[in-house]
């Protein structure tokens, strides 16, 4: 138990990390409301799993040895969020026309979130650095070991990007009482996917 009460925290500590995730579920909640906040938390924890899936059954490693493969996973996930920001940066009204029920479907919410997960640099690397670290033969079937840790992955994600749901719900009641600040943090929203977009970029891109 000790290694899987460690393998939590580490798990915590990085779903907490602002990123490519976190700041999709903080602008489907803004742009389109909780239901929207809640599809893409959804989505992420799909996309969880099937990163647990792939550490489990050495797929990461192939990334590890093939930079090309996991510069282009990089790249498209970095330009999506980008996309997602400038549109946020070029539309002034984003945020400023709340309307009860989402302008997007809850599942194409639902699926962009795990796309975005599936394409997070930074999940690719927790598997390749931390996950195996965790699975111990000695321990007795793997799968089942793996199911455990996606079981804790998934736990971390729903409570720390369930957080971010509930407060920017909070925060989109009071940005409807006030067009300037929803256009003024409609433009920082955008900013900062853009830079998320870019640092991750910065930060993961391997030489090939």
């Amino acid at each position: 138990m000790e290694h899987l009460w460690l393998y939590a925290v580490l798990v915590a500590g990085i779903v907490v990390l602002p990123g490519m995730d976190m700041a999709f579920v903080l602008a489907s909640t803004l742009v389109d409301g909780r239901r929207s906040g809640a599809a893409a938390v959804a989505g992420i924890v799909l996309g969880g799993m099937v990163h647990v899936a792939m550490g489990a059954l050495g797929v990461g490693l192939l990334l590890q040895h093939v930079p090309v493969a996991f510069n282009a996973l990089l790249l498209a996930g970095s330009l999506y969020v980008a996309w997602m920001g400038y549109g946020l940066l070029r539309n002034t009204q984003a945020l400023s026309d709340v309307q009860d029920q989402p302008s997007r479907a809850l599942h194409s919410t639902f699926v962009r979130a795990t796309l975005t997960c599936l394409m997070n640099p930074k999940a690719y690397i927790f598997m390749l650095a931390v996950f195996p670290q965790f699975i111990r033969p000695q321990l007795g079937n793997i799968a089942a070991q793996s199911i455990a840790l996606g079981a804790i992955t998934a736990a971390a994600q729903i409570a720390v990007y369930g957080a971010v749901v509930l407060v920017a719900a909070q925060l989109r009641v009071w940005l409807r009482g006030s067009s300037k600040s929803q256009t003024s943090f409609s433009h920082w929203l955008g900013g900062l996917l853009v830079l998320t977009a870019v640092w991750t970029l910065w930060m993961g891109w391997r030489a090939v």
